[in-house]
This record gives C-alpha cells, structure tokens and sequence, in this order.
C-alpha cells in the first residue's frame, strides 16, 4: 500500500514538474513599493513583475479566458486584440478589433476595454466603431452591436466596461478614440462624456454626466458600489456610486484623490482597474498599479517601468495581468479577484 501511494505520489509531483518545466523564463521589470503592513496579506514585495510580452503602442483591457485558458488584451492604436497563453508566444486574435472603416480615423481607432460575459462571449468596448459590441469566441464574425447611439447620437468611444450580475453592462465613454479627440471637432454627437447602463432590455440610460473624462470602472464584491475613475489631470479621482435596487446610481463621492501623488512626480491617471475578492482596488493610476483598501487607503503601488493602462485577475484567480505601454506584464498576489 506504501509503495502505491509513493508511486502515486511521484507520478503526481512528477506531472507538475513536467507542467512547471514548459513555463517559459520571462525577464523582469519594476519594483513594489510596500507602503502599508496591510500590503503583506495581498502581495509580496518580492514576487516578480514579469514580462511576457512586448513591442506594442499602447496595450489595454486584458481579460482572463477561463474556458480556454487564455488572456486577450488590446493595442488600441493598431487596432488588434492579442492573445496570450502559458508556456507560447503572443499571436494575433482579432484584427481590425475596434474599426472597420478603411481610411485612417484617429491615432486610438481599436478595440479598448474587454470583457467576457455570462454567456461567455467577449464584449468590446470600440472606439473607432463607435460602439459596445459582442462575439462568440469561437465565431468572431457573429459580431453584433449592442450600443452605439444615444438618443439619436453616436457615441464618443466606448473606453472600458463590466457587468453585473443582473445582467445589466455598464461602461465609460470619454473621446480618448475620436479624431481630435474631442477637442471643438465635428466627430464629437455628445456634449459631454457619459457613464451608461445598457440594460438586459438593450435600453440605454444616463447614469453619469458630470465626469470630465470617465475611464474604468469597477464594483464592488456585494454590487453596491460602482467605482469609477477620472483621467483628466485636473482632476485625478476615482469616485464611488451607490448603486439602487434597480440598478441606477446615486450621487457619487470622491473616493480617492490621485493629485498629492501625481504632485509628488508619480507619472499617470487613473485607468482601468480591477478589485479583489475583499474589496481593494487594484487601479493603474500615478506611480503605476495603486492598491487601495476599501476604506480607501492606498496599501502600495506596482512601479511596472512605464505608463499602465489596465490590469486583470486570471489564471488561478490570483495572478495579476498589467497591460503597461508597449509591456504586457504578470505578478502573483496573495488574493484572488472576483
């Protein structure tokens, strides 16, 4: 009996050595900084930010494929969707991603921010289309348009987006993606930059409008709060909304100020971000990734060697994926998103 479990055992690491042998050595960038005790219980200071791809003009939305065990992320200015997958190399998924038109329309004309929904499809945030769109995975030419006007307007360009449990998407839609990206240009329907909910009706409502340049977004694990964070350097705050019964949001609140670290000389804006299974902000923002506790207080900060974009939970739940400038990063955290 001893001897079969032994030989059990052996077999058993022996396959995970096999498996551990195929991942790939990646190069390292960065540091972390650890400004809190707090950090300890959600990331080592020593765990490496890898590099697992580079070359890119400005990557975005990463979002973890669990069915397939893969990452997918953006270049919006080449206006393609990478995909990543343990122990290969980065291929093309999608090309055009956000822009089908055939002459040039801006320098961001791609596809931003991603997300798999409940049925598993991927759903785009496109700028140079205008649009929230939705694809099966394994049919990307079963494209469909989801949002793309608002009371008779076109949209600005759809920046980033998610999901609630209802069903129901919310997204941002600064003019990151439009020619003069929204300065006194014909292109611009709107004259403001939103915050919508796309309801399971495909009705589109006005959530937000007082945002000057809204960007990602994020809830909360109990779905009460819907946080959204602001990209315009006069303002670099990320503000919290309660979310009602039905769905609509109430009056927002600052919940955290980016201006006394971006006048420190931390480089950046707040950006996409994710949160974690106990509620910490995980948002890319002056000085690189930010993590914020719920109460908001900023724990410490992922320095990825340049601008980042976007950041999202995938293989296990706890790796962290960085979409940073021309980098597609990887670091191992302590918690799990959810």
């Amino acid at each position: 009996m001893k001897k079969n479990i032994f030989y059990l055992f052996c077999c058993l690491t022996g396959s995970l050595f096999s498996m551990n042998a195929q991942e790939k050595s990646y190069p390292t960038i960065g540091k972390i900084h650890r400004l809190d005790p707090a950090l300890d219980k959600l990331l080592d200071v020593n765990s490496p930010i890898e590099i697992l791809g580079t070359g890119y003009t400005w990557s975005e939305g990463p979002v973890w494929v669990k069915k397939g065990n893969y990452l997918l992320f953006s270049d919006v200015p080449e206006n393609v969707i990478h995909k990543w997958a343990p122990g290969k190399e980065v291929e093309v998924f999608l090309k055009p991603s956000g822009y089908t038109g055939t002459v040039p329309y801006s320098e961001e004309p791609g596809a931003n921010g991603l997300i798999i929904n409940k049925k598993g499809n991927l759903v785009s945030c496109e700028h140079g289309d205008r649009r929230i769109a939705e694809m099966p995975l394994d049919n990307l030419a079963k494209k469909k348009t989801l949002a793309h006007l608002f009371e008779g307007k076109k949209l600005n360009s759809p920046n980033d987006l998610v999901q609630h449990s209802s069903g129901d998407y919310y997204f941002t839609d600064p003019p990151y993606g439009l020619p003069g990206r929204g300065k006194d240009e014909p292109a611009k329907e709107l004259p403001f930059q939103g915050v919508y909910r796309l309801n399971k009706k495909g009705e589109l409502s006005l959530q937000v409008k007082d945002m000057t340049r809204p960007n990602g977004l994020a809830f909360s694990p109990d779905e009460k709060i819907l946080y959204v964070g602001q990209s315009d350097p006069k303002g670099l705050i990320w503000k919290a909304f309660p979310v009602d019964k039905d769905g609509n949001l109430g009056e927002g609140n600052i919940f955290f100020d980016g201006a006394e670290l971006a006048k420190s000389g931390w480089r950046g804006a707040p950006d996409g971000f994710k949160i974690d299974k106990a509620g910490n902000l995980w948002a890319t923002g002056p000085g690189g990734v930010l993590i914020i506790s719920p109460a908001g207080k900023l724990l410490g900060r992922i320095e990825a060697g340049s601008a980042t974009a976007n950041v999202a939970f995938g293989e296990d739940g706890s790796t962290l994926f960085i979409t940073a400038d021309m980098n597609l990063l990887r670091v191992r955290t302590k918690t799990k998103g959810w």
